[in-house]
């Protein structure tokens, strides 16, 4: 458009219509926001010490990708924008589909998807990569999924399995073209191609993009925790997908923040939220312990303020790289280390602390996002926060 007048006009009031357009362009988009996770700020959660990158990414072979998708502003049009989403991938480890990871899940409030539970609750193992997205493209993703395994493995569906893809929704259609479904297969399959170790990218990021949290910007958040040598020197991560909550519910470090911020109605026409939670450890537990391990999730969920509402999709899934389930063994058995149940409190302990933080951190690295219709969604105010939280 802004070529247009040039080219049209061409002189200097072309090049003052060139100018509003630009400062009209500006207007329409917050501006720089520097973001921290809550340690880097000075507050720390827990008592554990977390991994070296404070991410699910701590867990050795767990790599996570993200494609975020950002175009246009103003006015909703069906299907075409304004585009404020994504999609965030986790990969437990190389080769899963032939070294399959025990897991187990926990549904706390079931307003909201997650694909492929039913098997995961039926066969005790993980055996793809995880996606997170916006609710109405979760088939897409799925599709993405199944795309990437089909060249991974050729022959899954001809003489190997087939497969059903673990995709898990959060609403983002407030800020989002959700109609639109703008995340995708090629979006899903340049996420998995692009999924590393290392730094994990938070806040309003993939799947993150379009989510609001206690009446702030939302997203990805992630943390984790070492446990002692005397405890196995375990890693448990977690990452969320953070779209829950009400303003005056949101508590940090036992503190309601509801005398600190000022309330916000939650807008008619969304949804009440929701929020996925990803857990990783290489500690050796099998899918009946990791089913007590993703229950723990809720306290740390719980400890940041929410009720888990009516409306809210709460998914929590865990899993474990400590042992291998082979595809298709040639012997007719296969040996499994487990931890023993008696030492499974240190475990509780890291995945209650590790989502705490991760669901701050979401919160903490979001930055504010204007969306669809004009919808603005602030981020958490950093300076104010350290006031109220740091003595």
């Amino acid at each position: 458009m802004r070529l247009v007048s040039l080219i049209a006009c061409g002189n200097r009031g072309g090049w003052f219509v060139i100018a509003l357009l630009f400062c009209a362009d500006v207007q329409a988009q917050p501006a720089f926001e520097h973001r921290q996770t809550l340690r880097v700020l000075g507050i720390p959660t827990g008592t554990l010490p977390t991994g070296i990158l404070n991410a699910i990414t701590d867990v050795p072979g767990v790599r996570v990708g993200h494609v975020t998708l950002q175009k246009g502003h103003g006015p909703l049009v069906p299907g075409q924008g304004p585009v404020r989403t994504g999609v965030t991938v986790i990969i437990p480890r190389d080769n899963v589909w032939n070294r399959k990871v025990p897991a187990g899940s926990f549904v706390l409030n079931g307003t909201g998807e997650m694909t492929g539970l039913a098997w995961i609750e039926e066969a005790g193992f993980l055996e793809y990569p995880i996606a997170l997205t916006n609710t109405l493209n979760a088939p897409l993703v799925a599709n993405g999924v199944v795309s990437w395994m089909l060249k991974q493995y050729p022959a899954i569906g001809i003489t190997d399995d087939t497969l059903t893809p673990v995709v898990a929704e959060c609403d983002d259609s407030y800020l989002n073209d959700s109609q639109g479904r703008h995340v995708r297969e090629h979006d899903v399959v340049r996420a998995l191609d692009g999924a590393h170790s290392g730094v994990v990218e938070q806040g309003s990021v993939g799947a993150g993009t379009g989510m609001r949290s206690y009446g702030f910007k939302g997203g990805i958040g992630t943390s984790s925790r070492v446990l002692s040598a005397a405890d196995g020197a375990y890693v448990v991560g977690v990452l969320v997908n953070a779209n829950h909550g009400r303003r005056e519910q949101l508590t940090i470090l036992g503190h309601s923040m509801a005398p600190h911020f000022a309330k916000v109605e939650a807008p008619s026409q969304t949804t009440e939220g929701s929020i996925i939670v990803i857990i990783g450890t290489n500690a050796p537990l099998n899918n009946r312990q990791l089913k007590r391990v993703a229950k723990r999730a809720t306290f740390g969920l719980a400890r940041t303020g929410t009720i888990g509402r009516h409306g809210s999709g709460d998914f929590i899934l865990a899993f474990s790289t400590g042992n291998v389930i082979p595809h298709y063994p040639t012997d007719l058995t296969y040996s499994m280390t487990i931890l023993s149940d008696i030492y499974l409190n240190q475990i509780f302990a890291a995945v209650v602390e590790a989502t705490e933080e991760a669901i701050l951190n979401a919160l903490t690295m979001a930055t504010t996002v204007i969306g669809r219709d004009g919808h603005r969604v602030e981020a958490i105010p950093i300076e104010q926060l350290k006031r109220v939280l740091i003595p």
